[in-house]
């Protein structure tokens, strides 16, 4: 059974969400809770990783409170909270009581500066959720990957999550610089990479042809045991069904062994986000 290790649920009736105005969101702008999560994933899915959308510590306890009456669907949530507040230690506190909570994600993608990840309130932070037993979720998108990297190198003690691979622009072509910063990012130890997000890069006319030297690329350089699957329902029904993922992910792992299989679609997620 799959461990799915990057969801999502919303409801645009509760709260606004600035990312899903865009015109071309139209298709997922409307509420998606987990019966319909148990729908779309067809019975594969044994646990899930409810991930965060928007800067919002009430969407948070919303989401552990979701988990809670899951049934043990949803394991864990990477939920957001505010990196730069002096009595972080005592939040994350509070929140793990409120349920699963196995990682925190800031969407440093849409920072305007760049180096948002370096600023020294926000690596105190980043320090902070580690020594908090949790992990952290790096969102970025090429202006955002220097950052990450330098964050990754220099704060210790933290699990690493790279959501999307770095969100390589394969819709439009790209390998560097890409592919040497997954390398650079594989050479740090405490980082592991999601297969995940890659249909929603790809755009409209993807297949398993153009998707596979990206994912190629990202297990060859962290190996198996630190790569693990996502499928970033339901962004990914703009292009595509939670099923095509699951049988592109199958597709992409073919020439895997038994054990690195188990590795990408279950164990790596269970052992990053210590779910149980």
């Amino acid at each position: 059974m799959i461990v799915d290790g990057h969801h999502h649920l919303w409801d645009p009736a509760v709260r606004a969400y600035p990312w899903l105005s865009d015109d071309a969101l139209t298709p997922i702008r409307r509420p998606y809770t987990v019966a319909d999560l148990r729908a779309a994933s067809g019975g594969r899915i044994a646990a899930t990783v409810l991930v965060q959308t928007v800067p919002s510590a009430a969407e948070t306890e919303e989401f552990l409170a979701t988990a809670r009456a899951s049934g043990g669907l949803v394991a864990g949530v990477v939920g957001w909270l505010d990196l730069t507040r002096p009595d972080i230690a005592d939040e994350i506190d509070r929140l793990r009581s409120d349920g699963p909570l196995v990682g925190v994600r800031h969407q440093a993608q849409d920072e305007p500066d760049p180096a948002w990840l370096r600023r020294p309130d926000v690596t105190r932070g980043i320090a902070a959720v580690g020594a908090g037993g949790l992990a952290y979720d790096i969102l970025v998108r090429a202006p955002q990957r220097p950052a990450a990297l330098a964050t990754a190198q220099r704060v210790d003690g933290v699990r690493f999550v790279v959501d999307h691979a770095g969100k390589p622009g394969i819709a439009a072509g790209e390998w560097e610089p890409w592919a040497s910063w997954v390398t650079a990012m594989a050479r740090c130890p405490g980082v592991v990479c999601k297969l995940s997000g890659l249909v929603t890069e790809a755009a409209g006319d993807w297949d398993a042809t153009r998707i596979r030297p990206y994912a190629e690329h990202v297990l060859s350089a962290f190996g198996a045991d630190r790569v693990l699957f996502g499928s970033d329902w339901p962004v990914c029904e703009l292009t595509g069904r939670y099923a095509d993922v699951l049988a592109l992910t199958d597709e992409l792992l073919v020439g895997c062994t038994e054990s690195e299989r188990a590795a990408v679609l279950s164990d790596t997620a269970r052992a990053v986000y210590a779910l149980p």
